[in-house]
């Protein structure tokens, strides 16, 4: 192995310790006996596990959370997959105009989206309401499924369309049962996306929550504002073991989409 290798593998090893340390920190105070935050801790238990699953309030909001992510899931994977499979058949140069603008939420600072879409709620009166927060993070995972399922789209031969079409099959025919099902992968991953999008979301919820939609995130915050205690090393653990689930659920399915892509 030469020096310059080494020293490679050295400096990576050093930037994934970096990265992974705060977590561990996390996870280890999480399982102490002590009703502070404190590391090492001075012993180890479950206790704080357990209040989480006992309090009604984090449990509220837990399914809260899981609701408005499994309805933004709904809306942005059919939003995304279809805007996706429009902009395909574009024009290049609309195509790039409407691809700009899609993903818009993704480059603008998430702070400046949300201020805007606080101001246009609130004329409404829709701030506080779990609807609002649902249409929200919508406009957030929707740039997310419309990227995954542009990936899965650039890799289908055209002529397999082509081919539905010559053969008699109506164009809803062959959206359904020849390009969605070469994309679906992509689709499933985008979904994926768009639930971690929602469920971590922490930024726009603050302005939109109010007091009668307040999510997992939004408990979090308000836990470390005004009552820090382990249990939301607890929580921070948990939500950690969820999102990495999913991004390896996400990557295995990539991998089979590669895999169909190079048969």
């Amino acid at each position: 192995m030469t020096a310059a290798r080494f020293l490679l593998q050295a400096l990576v090893a050093l930037l994934l310790l970096f990265l992974a340390l705060p977590i561990v920190v996390v996870v280890v105070v999480s399982f102490s006996s002590v009703s502070y935050l404190t590391f090492p801790p001075p012993g180890f238990g479950l206790r704080w596990y357990e209040a989480y699953f006992g309090s009604a309030d984090w449990l509220q909001s837990t399914w809260l959370s899981l609701w408005v992510a499994a309805a933004v899931v709904a809306l942005s994977t059919i939003l995304g997959t279809f805007a996706a499979i429009g902009i395909a058949r574009l024009p290049r140069g609309i195509r790039t105009v409407a691809t700009g603008l899609i993903l818009s939420p993704m480059i603008v600072p998430g702070i400046v989206v949300a201020i805007g879409i606080y101001y246009s709620f609130s004329r409404y009166g829709l701030v506080g309401r779990p609807g609002a927060v649902v249409l929200a993070h919508t406009c957030f995972a929707v740039p997310f499924v419309v990227t995954s399922v542009s990936v899965s789209l650039a890799g289908i031969d055209p002529r397999l369309e082509q081919a539905a079409l010559s053969l008699g099959a109506t164009p809803s025919a062959t959206l359904l049962q020849v390009t969605l099902p070469l994309i679906r992968p992509g689709v499933l991953v985008g979904a994926l996306f768009a639930f971690l999008t929602s469920f971590d979301d922490v930024i726009v919820t603050l302005f939109l929550s109010g007091s009668g939609a307040v999510t997992l995130p939004r408990r979090m915050w308000d836990d470390l504002l005004f009552q820090i205690e382990p249990t939301i090393a607890a929580v921070s653990t948990l939500t950690t073991i969820l999102t990495a689930s999913i991004l390896a659920v996400a990557h295995l399915l990539r991998r089979r989409a590669e895999q169909l892509r190079n048969q």
